[in-house]
């Protein structure tokens, strides 16, 4: 069954003068293949097909015997049985089929270079475990079956579809092996395909009784495995069990570390490639070593049979240790060469320290999981691992005010700040913060690594601050940069310095957000900090958005898709392409939203639940609203709260407000505003604020109010530069201005610049609510330069607190001077005193 591309090459390669040797584990399938490959070669060869099986023969045997027997050659006692047996074959045109050589290898070596010497015409097909080492020697590595064919050779045995849930795992487990899914089938009437995938945890207690017919060393896996480790010298077998530790990969250099010194082990280690019992991946820069599923099992075996098991996996443990130790420089310098080397190693680094959890001193597992949490905030299919894991490393550590604790603390919210929604790992983060303090207050002192710790954590407590309030989060955010700047810490520095952006981004303050943002980007991107530099591209893009530049936006959230897809990880990536789509929905291109979307959907159809990507409801909303669609809308809104365990986002509530309306609901509309009004952040968020006054208007029924709400949403937009808020402002009021008669007054504000609308309407309306002069004339950005400035910051130094140029602060300072009518500082903090 299949093998469709293995025989037409073999069909080829058979060649008289040849040998062609099919060389592979046992229960591969050689033995089928040769059959398979032998009956089709038939009217090639005029002498025909001869089979010699040697599965029966002893090492003492003769094999000469065997095959002299096969082709009715007699072999006088007085004659080498060698050269009998040339002279008695002589210019026939066969194919000499020699199965199962492994265990008589020397013997048939010698016969098959007898007659290749003696037949020109004769092509020999021999299958082995090991190479048979002779000249015109072509070896073919049987491969396990490709994964179709797999499932239609165990859906044919079990009599299940090849297509039912189980099959591809049962497949999985056991490598594609012939025999074993053979083995495997035959439960199909006794257990279902998930009991059968779940007794595979223990393949060798599962998968005995095969075909009495068939030879012993296929009747069971377990003596299939037997067959091959009889074969084996002692250093071998010794080098074998221990090489069951690694899963499922490794180098030459780690199977010296870790099963031993002795340079004998990598002559071991060359064996039992010849003996087809370890899979050598040699086409990289360093050759790669493997062994399957079901003869890595059989190894454990026997590793924990002779009392190793123990030393041997704590080697293992150390050797990961040291290896993970030995990358942290290039981690903070090359995140993306850091993610490959460790990448690689990532099946041996989880088995690691699931062991060292489990030991009776769980540090070394839990040091191990603290210095994997990067690979798992960057690569999210691991995240579930990270969390698991880190989660259990937390708890084995859960009262220790230790070094090691605050790594781990930090280490789980570093993964679940990308998991988890709802900011479910931000907990942990200021404790690792408490815990840090603790530390220094104690005069402890504690290695670069912890300090690094306690920095990162510092960082992502900020983040987690945004729930509370914003203020909250920027003054954290400036510590955590202030204190990485000092150590030299460039990625807190950066980050914490995205973050700022952030909080400027969601106060609508634009022009602050771009100015803190694009300065940390080349460095994030350099040293390969794609998450974070893709996000800090993403709210750059936003910045612009609600400045109405969307072609420029357009073009930062494409650099932000370029620089997460690296990664191939939901979160970073999903976000950077929702707020893409955000764009192009906006533009009013719908299908390139649907497109920016596509790979993202595509990934998410093959999970078994949906990964948290932060905007994908909220841009998958506004595509349905778009295309009229509010009832779908709400839906997707309401999904991003998951089914109420995650508080929606003030946009995602304006949005669903505005979906409630439009579909009817002007009561739920009214009360998921009221909500959002109550909000503590929203004080702090303009855009959202005024927002919530331009569905309130066009909820109310007086149109004077209408009218004055859509008045006071225009005043906010149009002072925070929120463009294309303002143009909505704008067209409602010249609506309502035309449904009145004033056709004139809506066809100015319809037809005028920008500034010339706005200031117009305005004056429509009548005088500014804010005054001219005075302390309440002051923007909020001049009252915060009022604020540091009384404190006694200099210039420079209000500068670099708000992130702005210093001829920026001197600019706003001259604008309060003229506001209050005073002259100097000294004033400043006299009249800054007695508003208070």
């Amino acid at each position: 069954m299949g093998r469709a591309a293995e025989l037409a090459a073999l069909g080829t390669a058979l060649l008289p003068g040849q040998v062609l040797t099919l060389v592979g584990p046992g229960g591969c399938g050689k033995t089928r293949l040769a059959i398979r490959a032998a009956g089709m070669q038939s009217e090639r060869w005029p002498g025909g097909v001869v089979w010699i099986g040697l599965e029966q023969y002893a090492p003492e045997r003769s094999v000469v015997g065997a095959v002299a027997e096969a082709l009715g050659v007699l072999l006088p006692t007085e004659v080498d049985p060698l050269v009998a047996l040339a002279r008695g074959i002589g210019d026939r045109e066969l194919l000499v089929v020699l199965d199962n050589c492994e265990h008589v290898v020397a013997e048939s070596a010698r016969v098959i270079e007898g007659i290749l010497a003696g037949c020109p015409a004769v092509a020999v097909l021999a299958t082995s475990r090991v190479r048979l080492g002779i000249g015109r020697e072509r070896v073919w590595r049987v491969p396990p079956m490709e994964l179709e064919e797999a499932r239609e050779l165990f859906a044919a045995r079990a009599g299940v579809p090849g297509d039912a849930a189980g099959v591809r795992r049962i497949c999985d487990r056991l490598d594609r092996l012939p025999l074993a899914l053979e083995l495997a089938a035959g439960w199909a009437g006794t257990l279902s395909l998930e009991q059968i995938a779940e007794s595979l945890q223990d393949p060798y207690g599962l998968l005995q009784g095969g075909s009495r017919t068939a030879p012993f060393r296929q009747q069971t896996l377990g003596a299939s495995m037997q067959w091959s480790h009889d074969l084996l010298s002692d250093g071998e077998r010794v080098s074998f069990r221990r090489l069951g530790v690694f899963e499922p990969g490794f180098t030459s250099a780690a199977a010296v570390a870790v099963g031993g010194a002795d340079a004998a082990d990598l002559h071991a280690l060359r064996g039992l490639v010849d003996q087809s019992l370890v899979v050598a991946d040699v086409d990289g820069p360093v050759a790669r070593y493997r062994l399957l599923v079901v003869v890595r099992e059989y190894a454990l075996a026997r590793l924990a049979e002779a009392g190793e098991l123990e030393r041997i996996r704590d080697a293992h443990l150390d050797h990961q240790l040291a290896l993970v130790d030995g990358l942290v420089k290039l981690r903070n310098e090359d995140k993306d060469a850091w993610r490959a080397a460790v990448g690689a190693e990532y099946p041996n680094l989880r088995a690691a320290i699931e062991w060292g959890l489990a030991a009776v001193d769980p540090s070394r597992g839990r040091e191990l999981a603290a210095g994997l949490a990067w690979l798992w905030h960057l690569e999210s299919g691991g995240s579930d691992d990270g969390l698991r894991l880190l989660r259990a490393a937390m708890e084995l550590g859960a009262g220790q005010r230790t070094g090691s604790q605050l790594k781990v603390l930090t280490g789980f919210a570093l993964v679940a700040e990308t998991v988890l929604p709802g900011g479910g790992g931000f907990g942990a983060a200021r404790e690792a913060v408490e815990l840090a303090g603790e530390l220094a207050a104690g005069e402890l002192t504690v290695g670069e690594d912890v300090a690094a710790a306690a920095r990162l954590a510092g960082s992502l407590a900020a983040v987690g601050e945004l729930s509370v309030g914003l203020d909250t989060a920027r003054e954290q955010a400036i510590r955590s940069r202030e204190e990485a700047l000092a150590a030299g810490d460039a990625f807190v520095a950066d980050a914490s310095a995205a973050l700022l952006g952030l909080i400027h981004l969601l106060r609508d303050e634009h022009d602050a957000a771009i100015g803190t943002l694009e300065p940390v980007i080349a460095g994030l991107v350099a040293r390969g900090d794609r998450g974070v530099a893709a996000s800090a591209l993403a709210w750059v893009a936003l910045a612009w958005t609600a400045r109405g530049e969307l072609e420029r936006a357009a073009e930062f959230a494409a650099r932000a898709v370029a620089t997460a897809a690296p990664l191939m990880d939901f979160h970073r990536t999903g976000t950077a392409r929702s707020v893409l789509a955000r764009i192009r929905c906006l533009q009013g291109e719908l299908d390139a939203a649907e497109e920016a979307l596509a790979p993202v959907e595509a990934l998410i159809a093959e999970t078994d639940r949906e990964p948290y990507i932060p905007g994908r409801e909220h841009v998958r909303a506004m595509i349905a609203r778009a295309r009229g669609n509010p009832v779908d809308a709400i839906d997707w809104c309401r999904r991003e709260s998951r089914d109420g365990t995650v508080p929606l986002s003030p946009d995602s509530q304006l949005l669903l407000a505005t979906a409630q309306r439009e579909a009817g609901d002007k009561d739920g509309a009214r009360a998921t505003l009221d909500a959002l009004a109550a909000a503590p952040m929203i004080a702090s968020m303009p855009g959202i604020r005024a927002g919530v006054l331009e569905q309130h208007a066009l909820l109310a029924a007086d149109p004077d109010r209408t009218l004055d709400l859509h008045h006071e949403a225009l005043r906010i937009r149009a002072e925070h530069d929120l463009t294309l808020g303002t143009l909505s402002s704008l067209e409602a009021i010249a609506s309502l201005l035309a449904e009145r008669g004033a056709v004139e007054q809506a066809e100015v504000i319809r037809t005028s610049s920008l500034e010339t609308a706005v200031e117009y309407a305005s004056r429509a309306r009548g005088p500014r609510r804010r005054p001219g002069t005075g302390w309440a004339s002051l923007t909020r950005t001049e009252r915060s330069v009022v604020d540091l400035a009384v404190q006694g910051l200099s210039n420079p130094e209000i500068a670099a607190r708000l992130f702005i140029s210093r001829g920026t602060v001197k600019t706003h300072l001259a604008h309060v001077y003229s506001k209050l009518g005073i002259t100097n500082r000294t004033e400043l903090a006299h009249r800054a005193g007695t508003e208070v």
